[in-house]
Formats: structure tokens, C-alpha cells, sequence
């Protein structure tokens, strides 16, 4: 995996460099090549940061898909659950003027296990609830009633956050020792919260491929994603193996949105739909139903478009602009189902969750 990151940093790296030499008369303002080569270290680490986050999310995904072969659209609205969590959290100790006693680090893991624990109730109950009764119906139906969680849960949080707050815009309490930057050189520094976000990311994944691959819940996790009614003949619960393969999957999904919260501080309802659909096309990218594929696809799709929303202003003098970055993920999305539908570890490593 590291080959693949390392390569795409290469490679992009140096494609704007070549075009940065090429095109370096367009701009009379400042040295173009100068100014693309300053700024290319901090892209890289801001876009594997950026990676790493959607890393978590299609984490999510891949294991709901690698049991059920279902893509679970309401994921993006569960890990959205999990950064509302996390700042009520933040907020309700606030206002009783306890959150500046706390360790930073403490806190940070007490927003993570409330997180973790709500979201992957949630999805739980979604999979009792709207998935479950729609079992062996084609993958059509349960592909809609997906959908339509996705909607009710952004309501109910828009709802509910009406009622408690009067808005639904809610903006995490600044905590110093998570803004405080580490400077490497005058054109390289990382935020503790991108640090923060990196570990987590790692961790989560060393963890699960453990859980998966080398305890006894893990195999029966396997035996229910190879076939179903054989794992049930051998003594697998079933049903149970699906209940822990969401509560999983959710909660890694409000790990997500815990640190999404803490990185970005502002969230709302909608908050979860963009970088729910862009951590899909990661996990199509990498290679669905397969965990390290979801990992290594989040972080290059993150690379691409850190690179894309720096430096498209840059070559257009402005006429593109970060805002396009967007289409560069679904347009890989597409290229990726047209040319190579497995995605890049899909056909080498087939690692059902």
C-alpha cells in the first residue's frame, strides 16, 4: 500500500512540476514553476490527510458490502450521526464548564467512544429495521430503502437539532492543543488534528485486519461473506454475524465523523452526503469488499484532489478553482467502473470482510 501512495505522490508530482515547466510563461504575475514546487510538499501532506479521512469512512462500506454484497448508502448519514455525537459531547461539557479540566487527549477518546458506540447502534437498528425484512428481495429494494434512511436520518438530525439548539449548524469548541501546528520547514507544517486523524486511520485499520483475519469471529465473519447457508449449517449465527458486521462498520464510520468534526470543526445534517459519496468511490477505487483496497483508495483519491483543488486555480489563472475538485472524484469514479470495475486491489487481493 505504501508503494501505491508513495507512487501517486510521485507521479503527480511530477506531472505538475512538467507542466509547471511547460506552461511557465502563462503567468507574468509570479514564477510559475517557483510557485508550484514551493507549494508542493504541503499539498502532499495536506491531501493525504484529506485521504486518510475518507480512508475511515469506506472502511464502512467495504464491510457492510463484503458480507451482504449491499451497498449501504445511509453510511454517509451514520458517519454525519457520529460527528453530531461527538460535538454534543464537546458542547454539553462545555456549557457545564468541565471541558478545559479535561486532558485533551482524554477527551478526544471519551468523543470517540461516544461516537463509535452511537453510530454503530444506529446501525444496528437501520439493518434490524429496513434492511433485514428486505433479505433475499433484489438488490434493487434494499438500494432504495437505503436511500430513503439516508433522507429520514438527515431530517431527524435537522429535526432534532431544531428542537435542542435552534439550528442545525453546529461548530465543535476550539481546543488549543488540537490547533497547535508542528513546522517542519517555512513550506511544510502538520496540525496535531491531521496528525490525529493519520494515527487513527492506521490504528482502525491494523485493528480490523486483525479482528478479521486472525480471531475466530473473524473467520465466522468470513464463512458468512463466502456463503451464507453453509456457514449457517456449520453452527454460524447468522443474523448475529450481520448485526456485529454493521455495529462494526458503524462505528468505524462515527470514529469518521468524530474526527471529520474535529478536523473541519463545522458540521450540519448534509455534512456526511459529499464525503460519503467520495469515500464510495474510494472504496470502488481500491477495490470493494476488500479493507486494504478501501484504505489505499481513500488515500489516493484524497492525494488527487489535493493536488487537483491546488493547483487547477494556479494553471487557469483562476478560472478553475478548488470548487472543481469534486468533479475530478466522480470522474475517476467513472473511469475506474468503465476500465477496471474491480479496482486497483480488487482481482490481486479478494479480502472479503
Amino acid at each position: 500500500m505504501l508503494l501505491y501512495v508513495a507512487g501517486t505522490v510521485f507521479i503527480l508530482s511530477a506531472l505538475v512540476l512538467i507542466l509547471g515547466f511547460i506552461f511557465r510563461d502563462i503567468r507574468t504575475d509570479f514564477n510559475l514553476l517557483e510557485r508550484v514546487w514551493l507549494i508542493l510538499p504541503q499539498v502532499a501532506v495536506d491531501g493525504i490527510s484529506a485521504g486518510f479521512v475518507y480512508a475511515m469512512i469506506a472502511l464502512g462500506y467495504t464491510m457492510v458490502y463484503g458480507v451482504l454484497e449491499f451497498i449501504n448508502f445511509a453510511h454517509s448519514e451514520i458517519f454525519m450521526v457520529g460527528a453530531f455525537i461527538g460535538a454534543e459531547v464537546l458542547l454539553i461539557m462545555n456549557s457545564a464548564g468541565v471541558l478545559g479540566a479535561v486532558h485533551p487527549l482524554i477527551l478526544l477518546l471519551l468523543i470517540l467512544l461516544f461516537g463509535m458506540l452511537g453510530s454503530g447502534g444506529l446501525a444496528v437498528t437501520v439493518e434490524r429495521i429496513a434492511y433485514r425484512p428486505l433479505r433475499g428481495a433484489p438488490r434493487l429494494v434494499p438500494l432504495i430503502s437505503a436511500i430513503g434512511v439516508s433522507l429520514f436520518l438527515q431530517d431527524a438530525v435537522r429535526f432534532f437539532e431544531g428542537i435542542w439548539r435552534n439550528e442545525f449548524y453546529l461548530t465543535y469548541p476550539t481546543i488549543k492543543f488540537f490547533e497547535q501546528r508542528i513546522i517542519l520547514s517555512s513550506t511544510i507544517d502538520f496540525s496535531v488534528k491531521s496528525i490525529i486523524v493519520i494515527l487513527g486511520a492506521i490504528l482502525m485499520l491494523v485493528i480490523l485486519n486483525y479482528f478479521v483475519n486472525a480471531t475466530k469471529i473473524g473467520t465466522a465473519i468470513r464463512a458468512v461473506a463466502q456463503d451464507r447457508a453453509t456457514a449457517s449449517l456449520m453452527g454460524i449465527d447468522v443474523n448475529q454475524i450481520i448485526v456485529l458486521t454493521f455495529f462494526i462498520g458503524g462505528a468505524m464510520g462515527g470514529a469518521a465523523g468524530v474526527l471529520f468534526g474535529l478536523q473541519y470543526n463545522t458540521i450540519n445534517p448534509f455534512t456526511g452526503f459529499i464525503p460519503g459519496l467520495k469515500a464510495f468511490t474510494a472504496a470502488v477505487l481500491g477495490g470493494i469488499g476488500n479493507i486494504s483496497g478501501a484504505m489505499l483508495g481513500g488515500i489516493v483519491l484524497g492525494i488527487m484532489e489535493a493536488y487537483g483543488a491546488s493547483y487547477l486555480s494556479i494553471f487557469t489563472s483562476g478560472a478553475f478553482g478548488a470548487e472543481y475538485k469534486d468533479i475530478l472524484a466522480f470522474s475517476i469514479l467513472i473511469i475506474i467502473l468503465i476500465f477496471r470495475p474491480a479496482g486497483l486491489l480488487g482481482q490481486v487481493v479478494r479480502e472479503k470482510a
